[in-house]
């Protein structure tokens, strides 16, 4: 058995179809959705995360903002900023680049986005309502993860679906999602994390086994029943001699021997990757029509 390689490229196409039948409505109304992205510093990855979401959210026929503060910024001044952005009726969708400078404390930050332009799901409100199985958007990752799901044939309804991880950002929102009375979720979910003992006792007993631990391989073929849908949300670098760049990225999980293991698992790059940067279009826009009232 060859798995199936589930290609985010494919999906977030998919979703950018979609979504441009939106958008095109929304403009016969004279209306544009608008997204600004603010950071802090020049941390590599943010950098290029920032680039992605900007180069995408340009090609999509959004209007864009790109804001950089050094990394010396006040924490006063940044939240000076996202007031302005809340107050400006351009903008439907603010999102911070995280992580921030140690100065400044995320928690603050995320609580001064306007909820309804809330993108990235973070503020507590929208977190709640989340919970709750009410909610206004879904979280980036997490939604992408489902899409990946559901668009690829493997509906989490009725099965057991174990996430390793419980971040704020990917495993809790993606228990909440999946835990939902509700088409497409109804499934039975397992969290494990850090302190969970023996791992590998929850991982075998896996239909989907979604991997979001911030650790390179660390799901190996011995922790995967055979047949499992296999998500690796993970994104690592590791040294590589052989890159120009000195590096390369792998997941969190053995990619190459769980080919011949799953029954069909997500690359690294080019997974979810692809699909959560669809997500925060897909959110922009949701978050222009909801401000709108066009639906």
């Amino acid at each position: 058995m060859v798995a199936q390689i589930l290609s985010g490229q494919k999906i977030a196409a998919q979703v950018y179809a979609e979504l441009k039948e939106r958008i095109d409505r929304l403009k016969s109304h004279g209306i544009v959705p608008g997204l600004a992205m603010v950071r802090v510093g020049e941390d590599p990855a943010s950098v290029s995360y920032m680039k992605q979401k900007e180069k995408i959210a340009q090609k999509m026929g959004i209007y864009s903002k790109f804001i950089v503060f050094p990394e010396d910024t006040s924490e006063e001044r940044l939240l000076a900023e996202i007031k302005k952005l809340n107050d400006d009726s351009k903008f439907h969708g603010i999102i911070v680049q995280l992580p921030l400078p140690r100065h400044i404390d995320p928690r603050k930050v995320i609580e001064a986005i306007d909820p309804q332009k809330d993108v990235d799901c973070f503020h507590p409100l929208n977190v709640g309502k989340l919970l709750i199985g009410e909610p206004y958007l879904l979280p980036c990752t997490p939604h992408g993860v489902w899409q990946i799901l559901l668009r690829s044939g493997y509906s989490p309804e009725g099965k057991h679906v174990v996430i390793c991880g419980r971040s704020n950002i990917s495993g809790k929102p993606l228990f909440a999602i999946l835990i939902q009375k509700k088409a497409g979720a109804n499934a039975t979910v397992t969290v494990c994390h850090t302190g969970t003992p023996n791992l590998a006792h929850f991982t075998r007993q896996a239909d989907i086994l979604v991997a979001a631990m911030g650790s390179p391989k660390a799901i190996t073929t011995d922790m995967v029943r055979e047949g499992a849908v296999v998500i690796d949300v993970g994104v690592n670098r590791v040294p590589d001699p052989t890159e120009k760049t000195g590096f390369r990225l792998v997941g969190d999980t053995d990619f190459e021997a769980l080919l011949e293991k799953a029954e069909a698992i997500t690359p690294v790059p080019g997974g979810v990757g692809p699909v959560t940067v669809a997500m925060l279009i897909w959110n922009t826009v949701t978050a222009c029509e909801h401000q709108v009232r066009l639906s």
